[in-house]
C-alpha cells in the first residue's frame, strides 16, 4: 500500500530579535502560505519574544 502525500511541510521558528532558529515545527500549506507568529522562550535572549517562520 502507498504511502499517502502530506500537505505539511517543515519550517523553522526564528527569533524577530536576534535571529536564532531556535524551534522546527510542521505548517499546513494546503491553503497557500501561512504567517505565522508565536512568542516563544530564546534561550539566547533569555527572555520570551516574537518568532516568525523561516524556511530553510
Amino acid at each position: 500500500m502507498a504511502k499517502k502525500k502530506s500537505k505539511r511541510e517543515h519550517v523553522w521558528l526564528e527569533c524577530s530579535q536576534c535571529s536564532s532558529r531556535n524551534y522546527r515545527t510542521s505548517v499546513s500549506v494546503a491553503e497557500g502560505t501561512p504567517k505565522l507568529e508565536l512568542q516563544k522562550y530564546c534561550k539566547k535572549e533569555r527572555k520570551r519574544t516574537v518568532h516568525k517562520i523561516r524556511r530553510k
